[in-house]
């Protein structure tokens, strides 16, 4: 065998012994597996509101040991006034999502956070703020009336309309496991006036119908009142016939 093949066989040998090393190193190496990094405990939510430059709203929900019940903060930077609030309060449900308005036209700001409420009767809570400067001025959102309410079996949707809040709903019909979803929504459309809700229905819905159905049934009432009119009439030209002949009669007897 000439020198040329032992050459040959040893750099075949050199190089699949440094193949088999570098195999042996990529199978020895261990794998780094890179995670996402959850929201830090006990936050459990979490939005920015940029009501303009400089002026930003941190709304956070959090609370251990709890998904249904916990607190919310709203932290106010004024970068520009480099000044800090805080506003919190107590928190039911979990929060869904967080809206901005200035619904009164003042340039004072309100945020209100939609939360989900854990009872079957509310389903929705609004917690609702106008900010003036530092101050937080907690607003009341008013319930659904008894009337609103009818129907209603949550699946709430809020959002902002030309400056005021709006929330739409779909309406049921039937109790308990009779419930059946109709085609039909309720819209409710939300304004500020002096620090106090106004609620407007602006949706035709069922109940709207049925009172034009009671308006309409009354409408042939009305008609019997000419005729009532009209037979005091027909009495009293009777009379007054009646009245001229017997006078015609005594001027006969006079002559």
């Amino acid at each position: 065998m000439s020198n040329r093949v032992y050459l040959f066989i040893l750099i075949g040998s050199l190089i699949g012994a440094t193949g088999c090393t570098q195999n042996e190193k990529k199978v020895a190496q261990p794998q780094v597996i890179i995670k996402k990094a959850d929201f830090a405990d006990p936050f459990r939510f979490h939005k920015r509101v940029e009501v303009s430059p400089g002026q930003d709203y941190d709304v956070l929900s959090w609370g251990r040991g709890s998904t249904s019940v916990g607190g919310y903060l709203i932290l106010h930077s004024d970068s520009s006034g480099k000044k800090y609030t805080t506003t919190t309060g107590d928190l039911d449900g979990s929060i869904v999502d967080v809206y901005n308005s200035d619904m009164d036209l003042d340039g004072n700001p309100e945020i209100l956070i939609q939360a989900k409420a854990t009872d079957t009767a509310n389903y929705a809570t609004i917690y609702a703020f106008e900010f003036n400067n530092s101050k937080a001025n907690k607003l009341d959102f008013p319930k659904l009336t008894n009337s609103q309410k009818k129907g209603y079996r949550g699946n709430d949707n809020f959002y902002i309309k030309e400056g005021k809040f709006m929330r739409e709903f779909p309406i049921y019909d039937g109790n308990g496991k009779d419930t059946k979803p109709t085609e039909q929504k309720r819209v409710l459309e939300y304004g500020l006036r002096g620090n106090n809700f106004t609620v407007k229905q602006l949706s035709k819905d069922s109940t709207d119908n049925k009172t034009t159905d009671i308006a309409v049934a009354k409408e042939p009432v009305k008609t019997s009142a000419p005729e009532k009119k009209e037979t005091t009439s027909k009495k009293k030209s009777s009379k007054t016939t009646k009245k001229k002949k017997h006078h015609k009669k005594q001027s006969s007897d006079d002559q």
